[in-house]
């Protein structure tokens, strides 16, 4: 699954050291296409968001109740202007939900 099939959860897990619900977004898009990215990016985040709200989660995956979640947007290719630019308007939205919300690029390093 990647950032493409926008309807789809792609990466859902508990981490086992602090026992958050890791939900993953896979990013492997570059930004040659900022405009297609970030539309595809928002689309993700929208089910992301309304997954965990309208607690489909909890039916999908019991083990995530009482759990903290954490939305952790792995990417390949570190965002361009437009790409940063769009998660500084979008972390505060997500945070204000209750989610925790990391990036990543494709060293597992977080640039954030």
């Amino acid at each position: 699954m990647s950032i493409e099939q926008t309807d789809l959860i792609d990466i859902i897990s508990i981490d086992r050291l602090t026992g958050e619900t890791i939900l993953t977004v896979s990013d492997h898009l570059d930004w040659s296409d900022s405009p297609k990215h970030l539309r595809l990016l928002q689309n993700k985040l929208n089910r992301y968001l309304a997954f965990v709200e309208s607690g489909e989660i909890f039916h999908s995956y019991p083990k995530a109740q009482d759990r903290p979640i954490v939305f952790t947007l792995a990417f390949k290719f570190r965002p361009n202007e437009e790409g940063r630019a769009f998660l500084d308007k979008v972390r505060p939205i997500v945070e204000s939900a209750g989610i925790t919300f990391l990036e990543k690029v494709s060293t597992g390093a977080p640039f954030n």
